[in-house]
């Protein structure tokens, strides 16, 4: 009963957070929520602690819950690193690709249209995501997939957050178009869709976005 409803309170956070009812900073006050869910603050610290671990919120001593406010300048350090590594990443695939590699990534980018279209905004980030480190896992490289699952998730958060749902629909498109030319053996085109899709996802990352309420009550209503 106490797991159920710890991840029910996580499940109402996340929502709030990614729909952009709870922004950045945010101060997630313990009795306030305790209120709002009528459950003790000890579940709604468990929650908290749960939502901390996903990088969600921060937890400062003394000071409480915030809502995690990632830097826009890391942002664009982990966007150019994974410029430069997935130009080489998707040379190389062009080089060892097979009939396979290509169904199981037309397959990928399927599922990424199939969250988008029932609204699944989590989902759609992390599979949106997940299309880069497909591409490292099919080539059987584990430490590449490795590195750019840590910087993926790195700026997970900032697209969950950032992300319209447009910009969504467009990277799931780029992924189709990158998917062609892989099956095409076009290396060149393959670099240049691969490097100008990446450049999109930071470009339409809306950082300026309207702030939204700071009213925990009306967010999560």
């Amino acid at each position: 009963m106490e797991s159920s409803t710890t991840h029910a309170i996580v499940e109402a956070l996340t929502k709030a957070i990614v729909e952009h009812r709870l922004h950045p900073g945010t101060k997630l006050a313990e009795q306030k929520l305790a209120d709002h869910f009528g459950v003790s603050r000890t579940l709604v610290r468990q929650a908290l602690f749960q939502l901390s671990q996903n990088r969600l919120i921060r937890l400062e001593p003394a000071r409480g819950a915030f809502v995690a406010a990632p830097s826009v300048m890391e942002a664009r350090q982990v966007f150019a690193v994974r410029r430069m590594l997935e130009a080489e990443m998707t040379r190389a695939f062009v080089r060892e690709v097979t009939p396979a590699k290509i169904k199981a990534l037309k397959e990928h980018v399927a599922q990424e249209k199939t969250a988008l279209d029932i609204g699944d905004v989590p989902g759609r980030t992390e599979l949106l995501g997940d299309f880069h480190v497909r591409m490292a896992e099919l080539m059987g490289n584990e430490v590449l997939a490795q590195m750019l699952g840590e910087l993926i998730s790195r700026c997970a958060l900032i697209t969950l957050m950032y992300q319209t749902a447009s910009a969504a629909e467009h990277s799931n498109d780029e992924h189709a178009e990158i998917v062609k030319a892989l099956a095409a053996k076009d290396e060149a085109l393959a670099v240049r869709l691969m490097t100008e899709h990446l450049l999109h996802v930071e470009e339409n990352l809306a950082f300026d976005r309207k702030v939204p309420t700071n009213d925990i009550s009306m967010a999560l209503s």
